[in-house]
């Protein structure tokens, strides 16, 4: 007999960082770690401060909370989102989770049971896969085109009787790409039609490129027949550790995610909650910043698509935190990769991490929040430098 946690694979990210064991990198030469999509600086300044100061004053930051997360911050989360997207999002409408894959697991637990099915494009979030075979769920993969972008009419011909939900990253990881408004629209239509629900995870909502909203399914009357919108603080407010996320849905299924979310955790981190709203209230010039930062970074990689492409390198998207790469090796992904830690001094995730079928061989996934533009120019000469 499998049990569930052998249905599935080794979580890539602590799987590359065993490729650093026993390596050494020189003073002139430091290791890129551009292997994981997480901030690695501490909240600011401020908010650290709030933080101390409510680990000294609140005793609420101490004890369990409501399941489905302070009242507070499920107002502020529904306050701003109905500013930000249009349309009416209601407090009743906003669940508070441990992070944002909790609020997916949390949303497959609303929709499936054994045996059913639900749709992810590929190249794929890697937890998303991985949270489907936990499930006992069949996991139907979505191709996309050259742009990373699905298409709905490919998708509409993959649904089968036990298709329960689509899920969307946008924009997307591991692709760095932001899905045009009309085709979010075109997905949440097909979801609609077929009686599924569209999942959208909108984790790095923050960084999108794009003024003003990325979408309009909050306009939609009823919209939580269908759509269940995911997000995380984490990135916003670099509160990775404290594990804050957000479901967005209907009030009956808010209802049913009440169930799993009491058996798992009970609650969501109190102090990251009260973190997470200080920040929504008081931090907006500050992530107005951090956006602006992102795509400064973004720019110093497209900057730098000629000089790869001079060595038969291709930018296949780039967005938020990701950059996606065609590389020009004869060697697979994951071979490559592990070079690349010896070689070039950069630790990276294959594309054979984001594919099923041993597909993503000529991909790699470049997760550059975490460097600079002076370090993203150091990054492009080192791949370029790179030798068979």
């Amino acid at each position: 007999m499998t049990s569930a946690t052998q249905s599935t694979f080794a979580p890539p990210v602590m799987e590359a960082r065993r490729w650093l064991d026993g390596v050494t990198f020189p003073e002139d030469r430091p290791l890129i770690n551009v292997s994981q999509a997480a901030p690695v600086d501490p909240p600011p300044a401020p908010l650290r401060q709030e933080m101390a100061r409510l680990v000294l004053e609140d005793a609420g930051a101490h004890l369990y909370g409501p399941v489905l997360g302070l009242p507070e911050l499920r107002a502020e989360v529904a306050a701003q989102w109905t500013a930000a997207y249009g349309g009416s999002v209601a407090p009743g409408q906003v669940a508070i989770t441990s992070g944002c894959n909790q609020a997916f697991t949390a949303t497959l637990a609303t929709l499936c049971g054994p045996g059913d099915a639900v749709m992810l494009p590929h190249p794929y979030y890697f937890n998303h896969a991985m949270a489907l075979d936990l499930a006992g769920l069949t996991r139907i993969d979505l191709p996309t085109g050259p742009d990373l972008l699905p298409d709905p009419e490919e998708a509409a011909a993959l649904i089968t009787p036990r298709t329960r939900a689509i899920a969307l990253v946008t924009p997307n990881n591991p692709g760095g790409v932001e899905y045009p408004a009309g085709l979010v629209r075109a997905f949440f239509d097909l979801a609609r039609s077929r009686g599924i629900a569209l999942i959208l995870d909108e984790t790095y909502r923050d960084f999108d490129s794009r003024p003003g909203a990325p979408h309009d399914l909050f306009e939609e009357e009823d919209w939580d027949d269908t759509l269940i919108q995911l997000y995380s603080f984490s990135k916003a407010y670099r509160l990775t550790g404290h594990r804050v996320g957000a479901m967005v849905a209907s009030q009956d299924r808010l209802a049913e995610a009440e169930k799993y979310l009491d058996t798992v955790t009970i609650c969501p981190a109190s102090l990251g909650q009260r973190a997470a709203l200080w920040g929504m209230r008081n931090l907006s010039q500050w992530l107005a910043g951090e956006r602006a930062e992102i795509l400064n970074r973004r720019a110093a990689i497209e900057g730098g698509v000629p000089v790869l492409q001079g060595k038969g390198w291709t930018l296949k998207g780039v967005g938020a935190y990701f950059a996606y790469l065609g590389h020009p090796f004869d060697e697979r992904s994951d071979v490559l990769a592990q070079r690349m830690v010896r070689d070039a001094g950069v630790l990276c995730l294959p594309g054979t991490m984001f594919r099923p079928n041993g597909g993503g061989g000529d991909e790699l996934r470049i997760a550059f929040a975490n460097v600079d533009a002076g370090g993203i120019r150091t990054l492009i000469k080192r791949l370029s430098d790179l030798g068979t």
